[in-house]
């Protein structure tokens, strides 16, 4: 048997933080437990993440992006697929597109996460500008995974918090019109008992959707891991039902697993303590 066969291979490109648990220390860990090989291309290395820590340091590795694709082209690396999470800059993502056209092929595919915004406001350190790149890049992907204020960036249309499902479901149908065949999106709620996600395939104007107990608590990386989830179930040819099912409860998992000990992973959530549920979800969904 062929290694393509026996294997799976996905290659994610996004920053690692050496401690706290989101992009890279999420991804990692999460599609190998699915039973994926994992190649990464880190795009910075943090001491820790941002998100309520100060002082960390921060090393920029755009430069090293272009030297890493070119060693791979050389050896004839393939993947089945490319999964992108927070990219810092324009620079970057303009990079990131070069990899796609050199990487993508009619056989693999692209999910791009476009971490660039939540509550209705961009990320601190991005523009108007960022958005239009980031726009671009979703353009060549298969799947997007954008929250409920990166939607509405990128179809530049008001954030609102008051929506029914029409509005859901013409914001999915406005974000594949920009040219990615199957938008999932995040934090979909119609009412305060229940969050999940919502996807649709414009292929078969199908939508589908999967919700959970909604946890009024905010922790940091859940968004990363609702992707990798994602990402895994895609490259283990999983439909999309399935994949958003997988991805959403894995999330509300590794959230309610966090709550016994919350004061001591605001750096994160106890994603470790589900890996064996999520190997469960794969072994019932092959």
């Amino acid at each position: 048997m062929k290694e393509s066969e026996l294997m799976k291979k996905v290659v994610t490109i996004q920053d690692i933080s050496c401690f706290g648990k989101c992009s890279l220390t999420v991804a990692l860990p999460v599609i190998s437990a699915m039973g994926i090989e994992t190649a990464v291309i880190p795009t910075a290395v943090l001491s820790t993440h941002t998100g309520g820590f100060t002082g960390y340091t921060f090393h920029d590795l755009t430069n090293d992006i272009p030297d890493i694709a070119a060693h791979w082209k050389s050896l004839g690396l393939r993947f089945n697929g490319i999964y992108t999470g927070y990219l810092g800059s324009k620079e970057q993502v303009r990079i990131v597109s070069d990899f796609f056209d050199d990487f993508g092929t009619g056989d693999n595919f692209i999910v791009v996460d476009p971490a660039m915004a939540d509550g209705g406001k961009l990320y601190a350190g991005f523009t108007d500008d960022f958005v239009t790149e980031m726009k671009k890049l979703c353009t060549k992907a298969d799947y997007i995974i954008p929250n409920m204020t990166e939607a509405a960036l990128l179809l530049g249309v008001p954030y609102t918090e008051d929506y029914d499902k029409a509005y859901v479901e013409d914001i999915l149908k406005k974000l594949a019109a920009l040219g990615c065949p199957a938008p999932v999106l995040t934090g979909v709620h119609f009412d305060s008992e229940k969050q999940g996600a919502a996807a649709y395939d414009s292929r078969t104007g199908e939508f589908f959707y999967s919700f959970r107990d909604n946890v009024d608590r905010t922790i940091h990386g859940t968004g990363d891991i609702f992707s990798s989830v994602f990402t895994g179930a895609v490259t283990l040819g999983m439909p999309l039902q399935k994949a958003i099912d997988i991805a959403v409860n894995y999330t509300a998992d590794c959230i309610e697993a966090s709550m016994d000990c919350f004061d001591d992973v605001w750096y994160g959530s106890c994603f470790e303590l589900c890996l064996g549920k999520l190997i469960e979800y794969v072994a019932k969904n092959k």
